[in-house]
């Protein structure tokens, strides 16, 4: 009779432990991936995906090309982090980013909601979407953005346009999800192309 007890009080307790490392293995897993990521990105070298290269990217759709002539490439990063998604009990609605943004001297800037980017200096530059391609299915879109306003001296003043390309991964979850305001941390890389007009 006493051993039963003692069975019964184990798998009582150790019930919510093994549904917390569910959570914490989940949320665990997200952050292992994002750092491969830039573990990955760090072993290829920062300088030869970004900060050394300002010629515009090739795109596949003329739609998310920087319009006429006068915009050209002032900064390229390559970005690091996750898009954020947020059941609503319908859908995981619009992502949010939280990314890391490195050209080939190391971090040079945040991006977050807004969509906002802000370097190391304290310029920023809010953007709003233009148009958007799905290059890979199972990546989030590419994306031609406008720059709303910009702030502060730095790499950002002045930006009229910025791209994101050569996506990997933000996907949001392909199942629902357990309950309202569940939060899903998808790991991505892209790179940024930020414009300026030419004479600026």
């Amino acid at each position: 009779m006493m051993t039963e007890r003692n069975e019964t009080k184990t798998v009582n307790e150790t019930s919510p432990l093994r549904r917390l490392g569910l959570v914490g293995l989940t949320a665990f897993s997200s952050r292992i991936a994002a750092v491969g990521a830039l573990a990955l990105l760090l072993g290829g070298g920062l300088s030869a995906l970004a900060g050394n290269d300002n010629r515009a990217p090739e795109v596949p759709d003329d739609e998310i090309a920087v319009p006429g002539t006068t915009n050209k490439v002032h900064f390229h990063g390559f970005g690091v982090g996750v898009q954020i998604y947020t059941w609503d009990g319908v859908s995981w609605g619009r992502p949010v980013p939280e990314a890391t943004l490195f050209d080939g001297n190391g971090v040079v800037a945040i991006h977050f909601a807004g969509p906002t980017w802000e370097s190391n200096s304290g310029s920023k530059v809010l953007g709003a979407a233009v148009k958007s391609v799905i290059v890979d299915p199972d990546s989030i879109p590419w994306v031609l953005l406008r720059a709303v306003s910009t702030e502060g001296p730095g790499i950002f003043a002045n930006i009229t346009f910025i791209q994101r390309v050569n996506t990997a991964g933000g996907k949001a979850p392909s199942t629902d999800g357990a309950f309202v305001g569940q939060v899903f941390r998808s790991p991505y890389t892209a790179d940024y192309f930020f414009y300026r007009h030419s004479n600026n």
